[in-house]
């Protein structure tokens, strides 16, 4: 049955049973995330806590989470990120993943994740 949805469709009820699977557990809850410091140009620049965005590395943005809170955040895969700027600023966005830490879970602009601290 499952074979017979459409691609947006399986990938829809993908998002839902990992979203359900987070909160069921209490660990983690659905988020939309979005990519930053790649061809926005923000490499290099300096974050809320003085570091340099690092495009490589596997850090983000949030906005109310305290700098250096680890942070689990799943999409087609899971990845352990930590909390280094504030952000993202655009409404209805909660959470700005590094290219590095996107490309990690398949996310290639804005998406729904689930979050769950560390």
């Amino acid at each position: 049955m499952i074979l017979s949805l459409r691609k947006s469709q399986r990938y829809s009820l993908l998002c839902l049973v990992c979203a359900l699977a987070c909160l069921t557990a209490k660990s983690g809850y659905a988020e939309v995330a979005s990519v930053y410091g790649g061809p926005d140009g923000r490499c290099g620049s300096i974050t809320a806590n003085g570091e340099h965005v690092n495009c490589a590395a596997m850090t983000a943005a949030h906005r109310t989470l305290p700098f250096g809170s680890q942070v689990k955040v799943c999409h087609n895969g899971c990845v352990i990120v930590r909390i280094n700027d504030r952000g993202p600023f655009v409404r209805g966005r909660h959470i700005d993943l590094t290219p590095a830490a996107a490309r990690a879970i398949g996310l290639d602009d804005v998406g729904q994740v689930t979050l769950a601290l560390e």
